[in-house]
């Protein structure tokens, strides 16, 4: 294991408005090797058959199975799960990859992955309503029961915590990181991949592993967009609330509003966008009282 990064040759070009020519105009300031986030497919195997191939970062496997399947509403408890192992395949040197998990379901407990093959799609109109009435059929959790209070200040300032924590972004400027903070900012649990997605379900795996589903009174913090997919993980986790530095889309906004997710995106000192539950925002006296705020 350990393929988090990896070294490759490169060359840094500096390129100048002025000159005649191009070889008047580039100039070679650095010619060393580069660091590389990892991207390699992880296979996702339940009691033998495949069921989902990601591209991932390698490392928190498991995490990422469990987080996946639970996101997945194929399980309730991480007892539900008998055994999580890497097959050992090999590539062409006949080297180990650990790039397939194999998952084999408690006794009595069925995996039934048929009807929701995949959650990350991009879906809208009628068949977006549709995954957003499945998720509620799914989610075990009511947000709505979660009282929880932010500060705001405090949110924005997650994102610089969540930065911080960031190893490996900041030797490849390549992944994508998720946070879980607790309402004092507390950092539970960060993971980063070249997958949002993964990422997320790595967080959500380690809960599963430590038994602290539904995530009540917590926030989390994702490095990127906040997709319909990341929302509905969290809504599955039992998350009540989420923020992201960058945009949000509107199915996500949708199941947020919906399922009484506190969803804030463009997170950046010193503004902020609420498109859900703002009452759960200290100071926003305007805010509707819950659990019918802003949807």
């Amino acid at each position: 294991m350990g393929r988090v990064t990896r070294r490759t040759p490169a060359r840094l070009l500096a390129v100048r408005g002025d000159g005649d020519a191009p070889h008047d105009r580039v100039l070679l300031v650095d010619g060393r090797a580069d660091t590389l986030a990892v991207e390699e497919p992880l296979e996702i195997r339940v009691d033998g058959r495949a069921v989902m191939v990601t591209m991932r970062t390698p490392g928190d496997d498991f995490d990422l199975a469990l987080g996946w399947l639970w996101a997945e509403g194929q399980i309730s408890r991480v007892a539900d799960v008998r055994t999580l192992m890497h097959c050992l395949d090999t590539d062409e040197r006949g080297a180990p990859t650990y790039n397939v998990v194999e998952v084999t379901a408690a006794p009595g407990v069925r995996i039934d992955l048929t009807p929701r093959a995949t959650t990350t799609t991009s879906a809208c109109g009628v068949c977006g309503a549709e995954d957003i009435a499945s998720i509620h059929r799914l989610s075990r959790f009511d947000l709505d029961d979660d009282d929880v209070r932010l500060d705001p200040a405090l949110v924005l300032d997650l994102p610089r915590r969540l930065r911080a924590g960031q190893r490996t972004f900041e030797r490849t400027g390549g992944t994508h990181a998720a946070g879980l903070f607790t309402a004092d900012g507390e950092l539970l649990c960060l993971r980063e991949d070249v997958g949002r997605h993964n990422a997320v379900d790595k967080v959500i795996g380690w809960a599963a592993r430590a038994e602290r589903l539904p995530l009540r009174g917590c926030v989390l913090v994702v490095s990127g967009r906040a997709g319909f997919e990341l929302v509905q993980k969290a809504v599955m986790a039992g998350i009540p609330a989420m923020a992201s530095v960058s945009a949000s889309t509107s199915l996500a906004v949708d199941l947020a509003r919906s399922s009484g997710l506190s969803l804030m995106a463009f997170v950046r000192d010193p503004r902020l966008t609420v498109y859900s539950d703002p009452g759960r925002l200290l100071g926003l006296t305007d805010a509707p009282g819950r659990p019918d705020q802003g949807r």
